[in-house]
């Protein structure tokens, strides 16, 4: 194995002590192989000149894994300047921050999310090095956030005591499990909003390539779980669990009530470092561990974690798999989650076998109790698939969203990602944007005044000749902007009456524009040909 060396630089390194820095450099490297890993900290560097420049190139050719951390933002604009960030990895230096204190408001498998003043929250990794957990977890988050998930995007990047974290701007925010714990008359609305959350992600289908599918994280959990179960049981679990068909759609991974806060009046999904594609059980799979499977030996594990009773835990569990099944009969739902509970109990025994407590006979007396259950499901289980088809269930390519002009950006989002996919033109996509802009701002301003309503967004793309079609739908006062004649664009300006150029433009850019008034619905659909 390689070694790893860090060697902190302070002051100032000009013209006048270059040379005497490199031999103090080098008297540090002495004996270490050309490839090892080498870390210079510039914490308490002031200033580099391009004679330390050359210093840290002479370096960079003797060990090529070079890495240059905790850089002042003028430090980083000179190695910006001269190409050094192009040829080894340089960090910049991150304000650091302090949780002590502070209100824990969700809590994942990789870490927790504390509010650190009323407008922000940074969520802290388990993981010392974290940064690329994330940098992943930013890059998904955008997008998810394209793709029509509400969550927040990080903003910043902090030091959180020997780790990083990241700042998201969440104002007022309150997880579920709060909402759950001390707000009884909101278990209606949770368990609701719940479902329709996960509908909607479930509902999304991913660009290939984009996400990592989940169901090879579990293949590789039962791999090494499978020959610890008797009569074979072990490889009949691998074998269904590989039978269970994979899926470009979504899920979130780490699907429990800390991970979903009401921010105002909007619902928001948060910690997507582990947003994934695949069939929706292995998301229900991590959703019973949270809610039951981790607390069946010691209830008090779900208040601990959710803070909430473990009767309200399992109440919430089959509350929400009833609502995204669609199901009110006892026998589909028991089915269902049987199945799930054969992953579950897998995926459990294969943590307390790489992860003790430190309580030797507590995990013993947990695994015996996973194992005896997940025994008695594989004698009756001879498959782990269902058909998915949960009722409502949300179309991947139409956007519900509040029709107010703040949402226009995840529409003109939403829209530009289906145009992505079909490889609209540069000039196309900026016609067809400002079209959706004119036609949603108008359902915004207009539809429901004074009132606020919803409006859904669809898009669907066509073949010979490629034709993109984008379709507004609202309940709002009927209205046909078809019917309003087109200004006279020669008039002067004094003579201009104001308005009325917005469906003006949308007809001139776009090759078709067509409205109906259908149950009680205003359709407007726009197409153009690509």
């Amino acid at each position: 194995m390689n070694k790893q060396i860090t060697i902190p630089l302070t002051g100032r390194i000009d013209s006048t002590n270059a040379a005497d820095a490199e031999q103090k450099i080098l008297a540090q490297l002495e004996g270490v192989d050309a490839g090892a890993s080498v870390t210079l900290d510039f914490e308490k560097l002031d200033y580099i000149s391009s004679a330390g420049l050359r210093v840290i190139l002479r370096l960079k050719k003797t060990w090529n894994d070079l890495t240059v951390e905790n850089v002042s933002s003028d430090i980083y604009e000179t190695l910006e300047m001269t190409g050094f960030t192009e040829m080894m990895t340089v960090r910049k230096a991150y304000r650091v921050v302090s949780v002590e204190g502070c209100e824990v408001i969700g809590e994942g498998f990789n870490g927790k999310v504390y509010r650190i003043d009323r407008d922000n929250v940074v969520k802290t990794y388990k993981n010392a090095d974290a940064l690329a957990e994330i940098m992943h977890e930013r890059e998904v988050a955008r997008l998810a956030l394209i793709l029509g998930v509400p969550t927040a995007i990080s903003y910043d990047v902090v030091r959180v005591g020997d780790s990083y974290g990241s700042v998201f701007e969440l104002l007022n925010a309150k997880s579920f499990s709060k909402l759950l714990a001390g707000e009884p008359d909101k278990y209606d609305f949770c368990v609701a909003e719940y479902v329709k959350m996960m509908k909607r992600i479930h509902a999304i289908t991913v660009p290939e390539g984009k996400l990592p599918p989940i169901k090879e994280r579990s293949l590789r959990r039962i791999e090494r779980m499978k020959d610890t179960l008797p009569d074979g049981l072990g490889d009949k679990l691998l074998r269904m669990a590989r039978e269970i068909p994979d899926s470009d759609r979504m899920v979130h991974g780490d699907y429990h009530t800390k991970n979903i806060v009401l921010a105002g009046d909007e619902v928001l999904l948060i910690d997507m470092d582990t947003l994934s594609v695949g069939h929706p059980i292995f998301e229900l799979q991590h959703m019973y561990n949270a809610y039951v499977g981790y607390s069946e030996y010691d209830p008090e594990i779900v208040r601990q974690f959710q803070g909430y009773s473990p009767e309200i835990a399992r109440r919430f569990w089959r509350d929400t798999l009833a609502g995204y099944l669609g199901a009110k009969d006892e026998k589909k739902i028991n089915e269902v989650e049987e199945k799930v509970r054969c992953l579950s109990y897998a995926g459990l025994i294969e943590g307390i076998d790489r992860h003790s407590s430190g309580d030797r006979e507590k995990d013993a007396a947990t695994r015996a109790l996973w194992e005896s259950r997940l025994i008695e499901l594989l004698k009756r289980t001879d498959s782990l698939t269902f058909d998915v088809t949960p009722e409502g269930e949300s179309d991947p390519d139409a956007l519900d969203v509040e029709a107010t002009v703040p949402n226009l950006d995840s529409v003109v989002d939403f829209v530009n990602a289906h145009l992505d996919a079909a490889d609209c033109p540069p000039k196309a996509k900026m016609q067809i944007d400002l079209a959706v802009e004119e036609i949603f701002v108008n359902i915004a301003n207009y539809a429901y005044a004074p009132e606020i309503g919803r409006a859904t967004v669809r898009v669907s793309v066509a073949d010979d000749p490629l034709t993109v079609s984008i379709t507004f739908i609202d309940r709002g006062v009927p209205y046909d902007p078809l019917k309003k004649s087109d200004p006279d664009v020669t008039l002067s300006a004094e003579e201009r009456e104001i308005g009325g150029l917005g469906i003006f433009m949308t007809k001139k850019i776009m090759d078709d524009v067509i409205y109906e008034y259908k149950d009680g619905q205003n359709i407007l659909t726009l197409s153009k040909r690509l």
